[in-house]
């Protein structure tokens, strides 16, 4: 039986995530982070390797492997089989399913006998085409009824999902970023990460300097801004773009780049990169709500996004003409970044509006605290004690 009885015992949430890097692993984290210190027993199942099982265990978590492709594919049976004994071993009194294969998984293995949140982090059937999209969104809506919750980080998300004919509970709660850690810098400190860069990468310190923080991969649209940098390049003479991160496609973008482009490489700070960045971009052709843009804007840097689920809700008011560009479209892209490049007085008025907005609006705090407090409804007054502090700020929605 996999729900073990609730006596007095410390609340054990498990999270299963397949990614091990990006975004979904940085919100793992932040999560069980939070319900450690608030006395919950986290437990995260992922795949080895990565950053997500090193960082969730310094966070305080007790990380179980779950060797796990990203795709479903034949290895499914057997993944859902070590999925199944680690859930035992858990005895969670909650289940927390991150992303497309761990929903998948997780849902096929607990099938409601314990209450689980499931959290798309973007909806699997954006990712892929044809008969495999077909399938994915067929699969949504049959296992939806396995959730007591669909959760997601922005409303264009749960609108997506509803309006692709997913079923379910839903709740809306947005990304948040850690404004103690992504905040901005004095002159002293950005001129310091500018010569550092400078020695490491061979970039001048005074060249204007557009950041790419992300998994290179089709969903984050690195091609399509390098497909983009020529035409900037042009109009903003000595300007430079870096790429940080790695995936499957940082092989084909690296063949692909034109002059004036540096890869960086997959880093465990993103500050540094922040800190020095004249401006930041992130050209995804799908997501839930980017986590990059957020921390940019939180480190008081000015934002370049595509407009897809959670652009528009991520940006302050009244800069959706200047930094929301159509998703796919490089000349638009181009046209966008060359302008705010050219711009120091109007990258300086939107950063410090980005900031303000940001610390406001998308602290960590928040987004752990609401996510806090839908454990507790699922799991009903019993548990009130055991799942951490209240705060009354989350967003629910499509009841």
């Amino acid at each position: 039986m996999l729900q073990r009885e609730r006596a007095e015992h410390r609340l054990t949430v498990l999270h299963i995530s397949q990614p091990v890097d990006g975004g979904v692993a940085r919100v793992v984290t932040d999560l069980v982070r939070s319900q450690s210190e608030s006395g919950v027993r986290a437990v995260v199942a992922c795949p080895p390797g990565g950053m997500l099982g090193e960082a969730a265990a310094a966070a305080g978590a007790e990380v179980l492997d779950w060797p796990a492709g990203r795709e479903p594919g034949v290895r499914l049976p057997r993944e859902a089989a070590r999925l199944a004994r680690i859930v035992r071993r858990a005895g969670p009194d909650l289940v927390h399913a991150h992303s497309a294969k761990a929903g998948l998984a997780g849902r096929l293995v607990v099938r409601g006998r314990i209450p689980t949140v499931y959290q798309p982090h973007a909806w699997s059937f954006d990712a892929v085409g044809g008969l495999v999209a077909e399938l994915a969104l067929r699969w949504e809506r049959f296992a939806a009824r396995w959730a007591c919750c669909v959760l997601c980080v922005s409303e264009d998300e749960r609108l997506h999902g509803r309006r692709s004919g997913v079923p379910g509970r839903w709740s809306v709660i947005h990304n948040g970023v850690d404004t103690a850690r992504f905040r901005p810098v004095g002159a002293r400190e950005r001129r310091l990460a500018r010569e550092r860069l400078s020695e490491r990468y061979g970039i001048s310190p005074t060249a204007p300097l557009v950041a790419c923080v992300g998994r290179l991969c089709r969903q984050k649209g690195q091609d399509v801004l390098l497909r983009a940098w020529p035409r900037i390049a042009a109009e903003v003479p000595g300007s430079r773009l870096v790429l940080v991160g790695d995936g499957p496609q940082a092989a084909a973008l690296r063949a692909a780049a034109p002059r004036g482009v540096v890869f960086a490489g997959r880093t465990g700070d993103a500050v540094p990169w922040y800190t020095a960045a004249d401006l930041v971009v992130q050209p995804s052709r799908w997501e839930g709500m980017a986590l990059s843009p957020l921390e940019a804007m939180a480190c008081g840097r000015p934002v370049v996004v595509s407009d897809v689920s959670g652009a528009r809700e991520s940006l302050p008011d009244r800069h959706a003409p200047v930094c929301l560009v159509p998703p796919g479209d490089p000349g638009a892209l181009a046209r966008a970044l060359a302008a705010l490049l050219a711009d120091a007085e109007l990258r300086e008025t939107l950063g410090q509006q980005a900031r303000r907005h940001a610390h406001a609006t998308y602290d960590v705090r928040q987004t752990a605290a609401a996510v806090s407090q839908l454990y507790r409804e699922l799991l009903g007054p019993g548990a009130v004690h055991r799942v951490g502090p209240h705060i009354n700020r989350r967003e629910r929605t499509g009841r």
